[in-house]
């Protein structure tokens, strides 16, 4: 089945080939890998029962304060906080699919070791098979791919983690160098450098053929990943982790990584939301997170409803990746009966209603706990709004610090917290909108810039095409739904007056 790749016998590519076998330890099967999924959302407690493939003994509940600390130097899945410790993060998608997925990543010889295939491509956001010019997109796809995307053909979107950056890409133009636009006759050395020090750390080549299916993929190295993961330096690669994605092969590392990055994007839903909310306003809430700030989303580029689409096409996936986490934060916890049901976690109808504890106390802990880069611009941003002296917010900091090496502190937050949690909703949702608007422009302003360099004027100019496609068909369709809605006001308004006339 592999003939092509069995004969590499470097230490990489014995790990690449066993990665992709045995992604992150979880069966390879649908119906293992559904009843996973099931498992860790029918007590909606989190995972409760440990892989086989785990140390028997090794607890399959995480504790409570697993992400106080967390170790993100671990190199083993072993090495997680528990047995099924982020087996939320893995969605199911259909089989023969998922099989043609990964068996466009055994076309690259250069060493993977993570990579997750996202958007409309993987998930489909509407009913509708795709815009006239994505319809043309895939010279040759396997039946798989042709039965998801109901003949759509939309182009794939990857992400690949690397350990190597610029040996990654040495291999890589040795065997495509037709991917590369212009810029790959700089090399490997210029490459890496365009990727690791411009933009949000991402190298992307679009409108590339593999198997017969069109496909974008962009390169990062497993530093910078884990950094914008745990950190959000960037929120570039977090926000699209924030949102159902398929796990091809996967990386302890990195998996820790992203559980702090979605329980971090869980916490700032949080905060800017009501006291009661349903889960499609809390899911819209976090997929939103990543498009504030976003260039693409000020410009005629991209669909206005993207947000909408994603969530409400989605819904039992986000109930996958987020309900476990829930289940374990303290000040927040499902209010429906129907949740009760066995069936709750797939239905796609039920839109659950959800209650959190506005006691600033316990909402000043979660400011305390969002990621570090992201909460040090939150500080200094109230820092200016609250009008504190700076040396009394030097000294608020260093008590903040939770880098110091000798003691292990508790990230409890304080009186600085507790102000900023306690601020009135609209404003508080507003000056965090702020902050995260701020982290998100530049990076993903320079990573557009960059992508037009290293997609060549060819392939930009059809991205380009094909976004304002996009934008124009979610516009038709928002006014299709405006002019719904004005008609069956003004149908009632008739119907009350006449009822009104003797």
């Amino acid at each position: 089945m592999f003939a092509s790749t069995s004969s590499r016998n470097t230490p990489e590519s014995r790990h690449h080939i066993t990665d992709s076998e045995h992604p992150s330890g979880l069966p390879s099967s649908k119906s293992s890998e559904a009843s996973a999924s099931q498992t860790s959302l029918s007590s909606r407690s989190g995972p409760s029962q440990s892989s086989s493939t785990e140390t028997p003994d090794r607890s399959s509940i995480p504790p409570p304060d697993w992400d106080e600390n967390p170790n993100l130097n671990i190199s083993a899945f072993s090495q997680l906080p528990s047995s099924n410790f982020g087996i939320n993060q893995h969605m199911v998608i259909n089989d023969e699919f998922k099989e043609a997925l990964r068996q466009i990543l055994w076309q690259f010889r250069a060493p993977i070791r993570y990579a997750f295939a996202y958007g409309s491509g993987v998930f489909p956001q509407g009913g509708s098979s795709g815009s006239t010019t994505a319809s043309i997109s895939h010279p040759n796809p396997s039946p798989a791919v042709s039965t998801v995307q109901k003949g759509g053909g939309k182009m794939i979107d990857f992400i690949f983690g690397v350990s190597y950056t610029q040996h990654w890409h040495s291999l890589n133009l040795q065997q495509h160098r037709k991917h590369y636009s212009a810029v790959g006759t700089l090399g490997s050395y210029a490459i890496s450098r365009i990727q690791d020090n411009w933009g949000a750390g991402v190298y992307f080549n679009p409108f590339v053929t593999v198997n017969g299916t069109l496909i974008k993929y962009g390169v990062v190295n497993l530093d910078t990943l884990c950094r914008d993961l745990s950190e959000w330096d960037t929120l570039y690669l977090a926000g699209r982790l924030q949102k159902p994605v398929k796990i091809l092969r996967d990386d302890a590392r990195v998996r820790l990584a992203n559980q702090v990055n979605l329980i971090s994007a869980l916490r700032t839903a949080l905060l800017r939301l009501p006291s009661t909310f349903t889960e499609q306003d809390l899911y819209g809430s976090i997929a939103g997170i990543s498009y504030l700030g976003d260039p693409r989303m000020s410009l005629p580029t991209e669909n206005p409803n993207k947000v909408a689409n994603i969530v409400n096409h989605q819904l039992p996936n986000f109930r996958r990746l987020y309900a476990p986490l829930i289940e374990n934060l303290p000040n927040v916890s499902f209010q429906d009966a129907r949740c009760s049901s066995p069936k709750w976690a797939d239905d796609p109808t039920t839109n659950a209603t959800l209650a959190q504890d506005m006691d600033p106390v316990k909402r000043g802990n979660m400011v305390r706990r969002l990621p570090k880069t992201f909460r040090k611009n939150l500080y200094f941003h109230y820092q200016s709004k609250f009008q504190i002296p700076q040396l009394d917010f030097n000294k608020m900091l260093e008590e903040s610090n939770d880098e110091d090496p000798t003691r292990f502190r508790r990230k409890e937050g304080g009186i600085f917290e507790q102000r900023i949690a306690g601020e009135e909703q609209h404003s508080l949702r507003k000056e965090v909108n702020g902050v995260i608007s701020k982290t998100i422009r530049w990076p993903a302003q320079s990573q557009t810039i960059k992508g037009l360099v290293t997609g060549g004027v060819g392939n930009s100019w059809r991205y380009l095409s094909e976004k304002w496609e996009k934008y124009r068909e979610g516009k038709v369709k928002r006014g299709d739904i405006n002019r719904s809605k004005s008609s069956n006001t003004k149908s009632g308004e008739a119907q009350n007056q006449k009822e009104k006339d003797p």
